[in-house]
């Protein structure tokens, strides 16, 4: 019984992670949220800490 409840476990997540890799799941908003200089994720509206990418 355990047994299943493991392989089911990983069959599961083994599905999620290959959903997550899919770029079409908000893979245009989060390739937004770089700096174009440093590939830095940005938080909010304003500049990136390195300095060269004004927010946009």
């Amino acid at each position: 019984m355990i047994f299943k409840i493991v392989t089911l476990f990983l069959v599961v997540m083994g599905v999620l992670a290959m959903f997550g890799k899919l770029h079409w799941l908000g893979g245009k908003r989060l390739a937004s949220g770089k700096c174009r200089h440093c590939g830095r994720y940005r938080i909010g509206r304003g500049a990136c800490p390195c300095g060269k990418d004004e927010h946009s």
